[in-house]
């Protein structure tokens, strides 16, 4: 990982972000953050948050961060605001969702009963389309319970990744990167893959690694070296600030290289 302050950045059209410890720290946005979104909409830039959190945490967010839409439960559905009030899309239709839904809470329940101390998160009622296992918000679970719980998920057919704070899964082929390509083309019709050298992705954990990957300007906040020993690829930048600071940092990197 390279020093943010080496990288003179071309022309950037948008920003694509993770939530948790990306912009927030202890599950509130950090007021830099906050003024840092607000600073990149105000010169023009896309803004597009893609977090493993619930449907029902990210809707009053979307409702008030100054972003253009935030995809929620790792690419399944995305919120956007419009003059008739926030509008939910999902990549799922109905009949699929309750399918999946009832055969998630019944690998959910076998998860709590095998596995010791395995908990689902405090935000498990606001959730659709996927599960989480709390293994770092308020539950602390070992590195050896949470490669676990991942072999239990996996062994149940579901997708699991491991972000800051929890161990989603879920079914379907949606993740992050496909969720970012897919909110564009639905929303925007804009081609993420056509337009890669004009976006930039920010993350923090293991479960930003596909974009990190993927995107050529890929950014990791300061924090993201704490799971530097478990990510298979690395942000090509990494900022000197944590969480919603290191955002606020690139924000104004970006912001100065367009004046």
């Amino acid at each position: 990982m390279l020093a943010l302050a080496t990288w003179s950045p071309p022309p950037i059209c948008g920003v694509l972000t993770d939530i948790d410890d990306t912009l927030t720290h202890q599950g509130h946005i950090e007021p830099e953050a906050l003024q840092a979104l607000a600073d990149l909409k105000a010169a023009g830039l896309m803004v597009i948050a893609i977090t493993g959190r619930p449907v029902g945490w990210s809707e009053p967010f979307a409702q008030a961060w100054p972003v253009d839409a935030i995809v929620a439960e790792n690419g399944a559905v995305a919120l956007q605001r419009s003059a008739n009030g926030l509008v939910k899309t999902y990549q799922q239709d109905a009949a699929t969702r309750a399918e999946n839904f009832a055969r998630m809470q019944a690998a959910l329940q076998k998860i709590e009963q095998g596995i010791q101390g395995a908990k689902r998160s405090q935000d498990s009622s606001g959730r659709e389309t996927d599960i989480a296992i709390d293994h770092s918000e308020f539950t602390r679970l070992s590195p050896e319970t949470i490669a676990q719980v991942v072999g239990m998920m996996q062994s149940h057919g579901l997708h699991a990744t491991v972000s800051s704070i929890h161990i989603n899964a879920w079914y379907g082929e949606h993740n992050k990167l496909q969720g970012a390509r897919w909110v564009l083309r639905t929303l925007f019709a804009r081609d993420l893959d056509a337009e890669l050298a004009q976006w930039v992705y920010v993350g923090d954990s293991t479960n930003d690694q596909l974009m990190f990957a993927h995107l050529p300007h890929s950014v990791g906040v300061a924090n993201v070296q704490d799971f530097a020993a478990q990510l298979t690829h690395l942000p090509r930048y990494v900022t000197q600030r944590p969480r919603g600071q290191g955002f606020a940092e690139l924000a104004q990197h970006l912001l100065k290289a367009r004046a």
